[in-house]
């Protein structure tokens, strides 16, 4: 697959580039795609913490009153819900969410969504992410030029641009990745996804070495 590369300085094409097959051309199925994206908002829970039941709550046992003519109901320890300090009723019980997924679902899900973001046209490959000046304006000018529609995800190599994370860090509209941390829910959760060629060059060996 071939696609041209855009120029965040405005100075026309940046030449072409060549998409692999194999990673931009996987003909997309809804049910990967769910199964990756359920695995991933499950994996990031955070583990919920036991409440002590009556059973559990360090009281004394003694009955502390008279089983009969005191008036009130029957108790036989301080241990009941009913008093302070007593156990929790119901209460809830610790979960730990781990979810696991084979690593080949996880690949192909990947792949899905970046093929996804191709065949739709929703797919920008930029030279590089380099500014002049890491001015919040001058760079929504120039997003704005390519059309980027109402969010964009922008993947970079190995490390992100500085000057370009600077920029972009009051714009709510564009969100910052480097190639390692692509994901599925990231890509599918934004009208567009932008590569760098360097971001290219990753994934591509990230799924083939």
């Amino acid at each position: 697959m071939k696609l041209k590369v855009q120029s965040l300085e405005g100075k026309g094409k940046a030449g072409d580039i060549e998409l692999d097959d194999a990673i931009f051309g996987v003909e997309p199925r809804a049910d990967i795609l769910h199964r990756v994206v359920t695995w991933q908002l499950e994996k990031r829970r955070a583990p919920t913490r036991a409440t002590r039941e009556r059973s559990e709550v360090a009281r004394t046992g003694k009955k502390f009153g008279r089983q009969k003519g005191s008036g009130g109901a029957r108790h036989g320890d301080r241990r009941a819900p009913i008093f302070v300090g007593g156990g929790k009723a119901h209460g809830a019980r610790a979960r730990v969410f781990n979810p696991t997924l084979n690593k080949r679902v996880r690949a192909l899900g990947l792949k899905m969504a970046l093929s996804a973001k191709a065949r739709d046209g929703n797919l920008v490959v930029l030279d590089n992410l380099d500014l002049d000046s890491a001015k919040t304006a001058a760079l929504k000018e120039r997003l704005g030029k390519l059309g980027l529609g109402k969010t964009a995800l922008v993947i970079d190599g190995d490390a992100i641009s500085v000057g370009f994370a600077h920029a972009s860090a009051n714009l709510r509209e564009v969100d910052l990745l480097p190639a390692i941390g692509a994901n599925v829910y990231d890509i599918l959760n934004h009208e567009t996804l932008v590569l760098t060629r360097a971001a290219v060059a990753k994934l591509e060996a990230r799924f083939n070495g």
